[in-house]
């Protein structure tokens, strides 16, 4: 059964093309530990809520913007291995790679597909 890692997070809006960088060379360390897929968002139409929103989950800033992405796995299992070793990879340290994000406000999780129509 396919697997889904969720994540949101504001970013600077300034740093749009340095986060497009990191996510793309991101990208391939996570298709080359498994993963089937990987897709960035860069919000455009993310409404400030009253109660709760994708802004307000992530303590956006007038100057951020809120992304949405995703990882498609082929399983849970194939994501657990797959994920410990792009954390662990060389290419992904902050010292290479670095996160243009305040990551302390990213939110994320595994989830289980249950309808792919």
């Amino acid at each position: 059964m396919p697997y889904i890692d969720g994540f949101v997070a504001a970013v600077p809006t300034a740093n749009k093309a340095a986060y497009k960088k990191h996510a793309e060379d991101a990208a391939v360390v996570f298709k080359e530990h498994g993963a089937l897929k990987l897709v960035e968002c860069w919000g455009d139409d993310v409404p400030p809520g009253e109660v709760t929103s994708f802004p307000m989950a992530v303590k956006c800033r007038d100057d951020e913007t809120v992304v949405f992405s995703w990882i498609l796995w082929p399983s849970r299992e194939a994501r657990n291995a797959g994920m410990e070793k792009a954390m662990t990879d060389p290419r992904l340290q902050p010292d290479v790679n670095p996160m243009p994000f305040d990551g302390k406000r990213m939110i994320f999780g595994g989830f289980e597909m249950i309808v792919d129509a």
